[in-house]
């Protein structure tokens, strides 16, 4: 049997108002991974910006029904599981983006799923 790091997340649930949904939408707008080093990024950036739209597209249409930690986390292990052929720096950034979108949830930690897949964010 294989480990899987979703099953140490400890469900709970989260409240989520029109403003955690106006905030999702605002963040889905703006630009990400700015920052993300390199010489030439665009090609890069754009593909791990596609993954955090699509993710942020996915917590827009079904968080409000089903407001649950576990949910959102088993949305941001799709996502992770995406990313293996990404260096560490992409990764990193990555991370960060989920970070800010656990920020919005009011998701406090992801209790090992992110350093699992992170490799210790």
């Amino acid at each position: 049997m294989t480990y899987d790091p979703i099953s140490d997340v400890a469900d709970e649930p989260l409240t989520v108002l029109l403003s955690v949904i106006d905030a999702l939408a605002e963040y889905r707008a703006l630009s990400k991974l700015d920052l993300l080093p390199g010489v030439d990024t665009t090609a890069e950036r754009g593909r791990l910006t596609d993954l955090v739209n699509g993710l942020t597209d996915q917590l827009l249409a079904g968080v409000a029904e089903h407001p649950s930690k576990l949910w959102v986390m088993r949305k941001f292990q799709s996502t992770l599981l995406r990313l293996e052929d990404h260096d560490t720096e992409a990764r990193e950034h990555l991370g960060m983006e989920l970070e800010k979108l656990m920020d919005i949830l009011g998701i406090e930690s992801s209790d090992g799923l992110l350093s699992f897949y992170l490799g210790g964010l």
